[in-house]
């Protein structure tokens, strides 16, 4: 079993910066890649970044791309989401995921592990 902790969430105004971490602990040997989601109030859950473990390749998305940095530090099997000119539309759940086997994928239902979230609201 993988746990999953996500932190750093909280609220801002439009044009600052967040940095979220997701700590890993358990088994994490065999975990492939990890991800970031966000789930706005009344919307499905969507892709905004990914990073396979060794940290040598990431996906954005489009929303996100060149705002929006992932990153691993592996001595600390921690993942990082570094947000800047965040936007009012930024305001979700973001939640870190996991993924056992396989590349590196954007799909939420590829991961398969999930940690509780933490909210990100940005004021405009």
């Amino acid at each position: 079993q993988v746990q999953l902790a996500e932190s750093g969430g909280g609220l801002v105004q439009a044009g600052g910066s967040l940095r979220l971490s997701c700590a890993a602990s358990g088994r994490t040997a065999s975990t492939v890649a990890m991800g970031w989601f966000r789930q706005a109030p009344g919307e499905g859950r969507e892709f905004v970044a990914a990073i396979s473990w060794s940290g040598a390749t990431t996906y954005y998305a489009d929303s996100v791309k060149g705002r929006f940095t992932i990153s691993k530090d592996n001595a600390k099997n921690t993942v990082y989401l570094q947000m800047n000119s965040l936007k009012a539309e930024d305001t979700a759940v973001y939640h870190c995921a996991g993924r056992r086997a396989g590349v590196v994928v954007t799909t939420t239902d590829a991961y398969d592990y999930w940690g509780q979230g933490t909210q990100v609201t940005v004021s405009s």
